[in-house]
């Protein structure tokens, strides 16, 4: 049962007949219709891991595991969870991930007590270096969302992780057309259903940027449609007193990211390069009890954990969560009623 190698030196799947032969399961961290996502133990080394376990389904095709499969095995960045291996069964996909232990993004802004531009700054730096990796390889991750990120460990400087790859593609010809996303934080030109690129993660980072520095996102309405109209039009406002206290730098940064030309919008090579990433112009101004009032409002779990599918633009895609790994979790925010004050 060896280890098949491609000419690359990426590594195909292993046959198994029991996987509990080889791990030790221990805990149970988030389950959904498809897939289980377990917290297990390498019998041979004692080395934790988090073991998502992927149901054959004709639901979902082997295409759609074999193009996740493809994009883990591709990428290995200090920023992004590591695939480790990958077993396949007659009845499952096995993918053996690196266990992240830190925690959500913003479970760690709410323990915080003192948050600042700086600190968001700080988070989006790493993302926007991990995703310009991912651009640079071809791939683009089209589900970038706070939901997410999470801290590798514990300690304060801990590094922030993407996850979730169950949405990703690598370009060919650096264009695509399949809609797929989150709602909230999908771009104008997909909902459009128009050919994107991967400009399309730009955006992304743009709305998640938003949400850090007001605790609500840029995008919200009582109903899909609605909210879908706001997107293509790409209306949003810097509402008073939420943004008062930040920088003119800071929404200078996401009016770039929020360009609705794709051609215009920031790429992450020059968001990089932008003074309140790259320079001093981040404020150190302390605004967590405005931004961490507002995440409580708005992402309580009890809400941002929702998950459903969209009619007809959406794949059906496996669902887990857990403070330790967020696995391809769907939030719909049109359904939440998020914006500032609007929860009770």
């Amino acid at each position: 049962m060896g280890r098949k190698e491609e000419d690359d030196g990426s590594f195909w799947k292993k046959q198994t007949n029991n996987i509990r032969k080889t791990f030790i399961f221990m805990e149970a961290l988030g389950s959904g219709a498809f897939s289980e996502v377990f917290l297990v133990k390498n019998r041979a080394t004692g080395k934790l891991f988090a073991l998502k376990c992927i149901k054959k389904s004709p639901v979902i095709r082997d295409s759609n595991i074999e193009n996740e499969i493809a994009v883990l095995k591709k990428i290995k960045h200090e920023n992004i969870v590591t695939l480790e291996d990958i077993y396949e069964s007659s009845t499952h996909y096995y993918l053996v991930m690196q266990l992240v232990s830190g925690g959500e993004l913003f479970d760690r802004i709410l323990e915080r007590g003192v948050y600042t531009e700086k600190d968001a700054s700080i988070v989006i730096q790493q993302v926007l270096g991990a995703v310009q990796y991912l651009h640079d390889n071809g791939i683009v991750h089209r589900d970038l969302k706070p939901e997410n990120l999470l801290y590798q460990t514990a300690e304060e400087n801990s590094k922030i992780m993407i996850t979730d790859f169950g949405l990703s593609k690598m370009e060919q010809n650096g264009v695509m057309s399949t809609a797929c996303g989150t709602p909230g934080y999908v771009a104008p030109e997909v909902l459009a259903q128009k050919p994107y690129s991967k400009a399309v993660d730009c955006w992304s980072i743009g709305v998640i940027t938003y949400i850090l520095l007001c605790g609500y996102p840029p995008f919200y309405e009582e109903t899909e449609s609605k909210l879908f109209d706001k997107i293509r039009e790409g209306y949003y406002e810097f509402e008073s007193p939420f943004w008062d206290d930040i920088s003119d730098s800071a929404k200078d940064f996401i009016t770039q990211l929020l360009e609705k030309d794709p051609s215009q919008r920031f790429t992450c090579e020059k968001a990089l390069r932008h003074p309140w990433i790259d320079g001093n112009t981040a404020l150190h101004r302390d605004i967590y009890p405005s931004v961490s009032a507002q995440i409580q409002k708005n992402y309580a779990k009890s809400k941002w954990r929702v998950s459903c599918l969209a009619a007809g633009w959406l794949q059906p895609k496996q669902l887990a969560s857990h403070s330790c790994l967020v696995m391809n979790s769907r939030v719909w925010i049109s359904h939440l009623k998020i914006g500032p004050n609007k929860l009770p």
